[in-house]
C-alpha cells in the first residue's frame, strides 16, 4: 500500500513526492490513510480536532469529485469519533485547493507566513 501511495503521491506532487517510508511513518505516528486509484488523504486525531495532513488526486482525474468524496469521508468517520472541528494548511498559491474547500465547507482562520518553503500557508478551518 505505502509503494502504490508514493506512486500516487508523485504524479499529484511531481515537486516533492513522498516516499513509501514518508507513508509509513505517518501511519505508525498514528495518522490515518484512505486511498482510491487515482487519490488518497491523510489526516489525524488529536483529542476532539482533526487535521487533513494531506489529500492528492491523480492530475488526470482532478475536477471529478474524488477530493470531495474523501473530504466527506473523513469528516463522517472523525465526526464518528467525536471530533467537532477540522483543520488543514494550504499554500497560498494553490488556488484549486483554495477553491476546493470552501466549497466543501472550509473557513480561512489565519496565515502561517512563510511556511511552504518562503510561501505562505493558509490556515482554513470547519466546524463539524
Amino acid at each position: 500500500m505505502f509503494e502504490q501511495l508514493a506512486n500516487l503521491h508523485k504524479k499529484c506532487f511531481p515537486n516533492k513526492p513522498w516516499s513509501a517510508n514518508d507513508f509509513a511513518d505517518l501511519k505508525k505516528s498514528g495518522c490515518e490513510i484512505i486511498m482510491s486509484e487515482n487519490g488518497f488523504v491523510v489526516w489525524r486525531t488529536v483529542a476532539d480536532e482533526a487535521e487533513i495532513i494531506t489529500i492528492g488526486v491523480n492530475p488526470e482525474m482532478r475536477r471529478t469529485g474524488i477530493a470531495s468524496a474523501m473530504l466527506a469521508i473523513v469528516e463522517k468517520t472523525v465526526k464518528d469519533q467525536g471530533v467537532i472541528k477540522i483543520f488543514l494548511e494550504v499554500s497560498a498559491t494553490n488556488t484549486p485547493a483554495q477553491k476546493l474547500y470552501e466549497n466543501t465547507g472550509y473557513k480561512t482562520t489565519g496565515i502561517r507566513p512563510k511556511y511552504y518553503d518562503g510561501i505562505d500557508a493558509i490556515l482554513m478551518t470547519k466546524d463539524i
